[in-house]
């Protein structure tokens, strides 16, 4: 992407968005993908808050050039900046501020605000950290979950909960699985901004890998299980990669899937195909001596266009459990 370039860069991707009429129903979403700036930036949209996400090095005078021209180019009025350098994961614990300014680069302070995804309330801080609140990719996931989850559901490594709050609006019956309490605490703030009472026993904090061991144990079942780990996690029990020990995590998971149940499973990991992905899915399936058949495969949304690393899997689980 030439910088000078970014203006004209900007209105197409705008004049796009505006085609997809997500609005007003839908007023996060992402305004400016990697794909269309050559993979040096992106853009969310949060109603009149931007938040740019920057993968190269721009300096203080350019990045206030960049906030100035969307403020003039899109209905937003602040812009928050996120600094996403390769190293990151560690340099987020010690340079807390400076990848995740908590005041706006431009325009007035949003601490917190609301948007809407499909009609449904989501709450965001957008200065609070590198993670605002929800992951604009998810969307079609979400969407999906919302028209055709079955009986109860188990939503692991749920962050802030947004997939089970859209099962719970269709009156499902689901816990919300979680390694973080701040985030849990998010969720139920979600679930009230959509006038749902949280239900205490439904967000459990905890290890996702022990928790399924537990709940197994105790004789829990669901009929629809998301499983939307991190790439890359430290647990109690070890380091998780997705391209390597997804197939461990899909075998576990499948002694809490009642028969005829549905697994929807999820990667952001770039590095991971969806071939590669497929893979360990059905090797998981096979290691738990359970048949399957799978009914989706989905991406990212067109907000996305061509880009997104997210990969979806959905699958009916076709036989019995081998107690």
């Amino acid at each position: 992407m030439d910088f000078h370039d970014f203006p004209q860069i900007l209105e197409r991707a705008y004049a796009l968005r505006k085609s997809l009429n997500l609005e007003p129903h839908t007023t996060f979403y992402r305004l400016l993908n990697e794909s269309e700036t050559a993979g040096k930036l992106t853009l969310e949209r949060i109603g009149q808050v931007g938040v740019l996400s920057l993968y190269t090095d721009f300096s203080p005078v350019q990045e206030l050039e960049l906030a100035g021209m969307l403020v003039d180019l899109t209905p937003l009025e602040s812009v928050y900046l996120k600094r996403r350098p390769r190293e990151a994961r560690h340099r987020a614990n010690v340079e807390r501020e400076y990848l995740s300014p908590s005041e706006p680069l431009l325009g007035p302070h949003h601490p917190e605000l609301e948007a809407l995804e499909h009609g449904i309330h989501f709450r965001f801080r957008p200065g609070a950290d590198l993670s605002i609140g929800l992951f604009s990719d998810m969307r079609p996931g979400r969407r999906w979950l919302r028209e055709h989850a079955r009986g109860r559901v188990l939503n692991t490594f749920a962050y802030t909960c947004g997939l089970g709050l859209n099962a719970a609006l269709e009156g499902h019956r689901v816990k919300n699985l979680d390694a973080s309490k701040k985030v849990l605490e998010w969720g139920k703030e979600n679930y009230r901004l959509n006038a749902l009472e949280p239900h205490p026993q439904d967000f459990i904090f905890g290890d996702v890998f022990d928790w399924l061991g537990r709940l197994y144990k105790r004789g829990e079942r669901f009929e629809t299980l998301v499983l939307d780990p991190p790439s890359f996690a430290r647990g109690r029990g070890g380091v998780f990669r997705a391209e390597r020990d997804y197939a461990g995590l899909v075998q576990l998971a499948l002694k809490c899937l009642s028969q005829g149940g549905l697994l929807m499973v999820c990667t952001n990991h770039a590095g991971l195909s969806f071939q590669s992905f497929e893979k360990q899915i059905l090797e998981g399936f096979t290691r738990a001596e359970r048949g399957f058949k799978i009914l989706e495969r989905m991406g990212a949304g067109p907000d996305y266009g061509d880009g997104g690393a997210l990969k979806i899997l959905i699958l009916e689980c076709a036989s019995g459990y081998l107690d």
